[in-house]
């Protein structure tokens, strides 16, 4: 059985779900693009190609076995995009729950069941229909689970947002010991630097005490400023609109002292280094084509 723990972002990671590049299939017709990043890249022509996503997730996959974390992978579905294992589920503390997610990727949850069948029944949460929630969007952090939202009236209107007022509730109620503080995110279908897709695209936190954030990703500048004081100025990297479009707060804490990056993030990392922390850089500049990165492609099942 796997018994499932997940307290905040940066615990000793012990078991996760990676997802996979393998025949994710072909360049998707521009009015089928989930988020502006990848629409930008497929009029472009420079969506990325399949054989490099792969290799780029085969190095994730080498830096989590260096670490001694157990690695599952999504089973294979033909000529389906499954990279983001991230929107498909999402754990806090001993409980999976099952995003509802864009209506054509439920398949990628029935490719996980190996794993599901390894977890209690009781502890996998089916939200109803109304409830909208990814996990790109929610993130444990000691007593607070922080959660990204957008509640204008024209939610239908976007794509890119994905996790609705319903969905912080229900976090609300299944989680009654932990304080729910959620955040509007900025929404754009057009433009990629204007938009914050989910929570992990514009603030995440690293080790124990520190974040990475960009300003312009939340809405509301009070709920922004809530975050500053929360974590001190002194331990907070801002980063710029075209470094929220590259994804650099997307990295991925395998302990509160390791943290997986993008090897072209070169200001990120070396601030990393510079408060201490041991940085696994990797190639994945082919896999946020796609609007996401290496939390995106992470389902954390037990930290310690």
């Amino acid at each position: 059985m796997l018994y499932l723990n997940i307290k905040d972002e940066t615990s000793k990671l012990r078991a996760v779900v990676l997802g996979i590049a393998k025949n994710s299939g072909p360049v998707p017709k521009p009015e089928d693009a989930y988020d502006p990043k990848s629409l930008e890249h497929i009029l472009a022509g420079t969506y990325p190609k399949e054989e490099d996503m792969i290799k780029e997730m085969e190095a994730f996959v080498k830096v989590f076995k260096k670490h001694g974390v157990e690695v599952f992978r999504p089973e294979v579905i033909e000529d389906c995009n499954q990279i983001f294992s991230r929107d498909i589920a999402f754990v806090i503390d001993n409980k999976m729950i099952k995003a509802n997610i864009l209506p054509h990727r439920e398949e990628e949850f029935e490719a996980i069941l190996h794993v599901l069948d390894r977890i209690e029944p009781e502890n996998i949460l089916y939200p109803p229909d109304e409830v909208h929630i990814e996990g790109g969007d929610v993130m444990p952090w000691n007593e607070y689970i922080f959660i990204g939202t957008y509640t204008g009236k024209d939610y239908p209107d976007y794509i890119t947002a994905r996790t609705n007022w319903e969905g912080v509730e229900y976090i609300k109620k299944m989680f009654p010991k932990r304080k729910v503080k959620s955040f509007e995110l900025r929404k754009c279908i057009v433009n990629p630097k204007e938009n914050a897709l989910h929570l992990d695209c514009c603030f995440q936190p690293v080790g124990k005490d520190m974040a990475i954030l960009h300003k312009n990703g939340f809405l509301v500048e009070e709920e922004y400023e809530w975050l500053v004081n929360y974590f001190g100025k002194e331990n907070i990297f801002e980063i710029t609109a075209d470094e929220m479009y590259q994804m650099c707060s997307n990295v991925f804490s395998i302990s509160p002292n390791v943290v997986v990056s993008e090897r072209n993030f070169t200001r990120l990392n070396t601030w990393l280094r510079e408060q201490g922390f041991i940085v696994e850089e990797i190639p994945y500049a082919e896999v946020s084509k796609q609007g996401g990165l290496l939390r995106c492609s992470t389902l954390p099942l037990i930290r310690e």
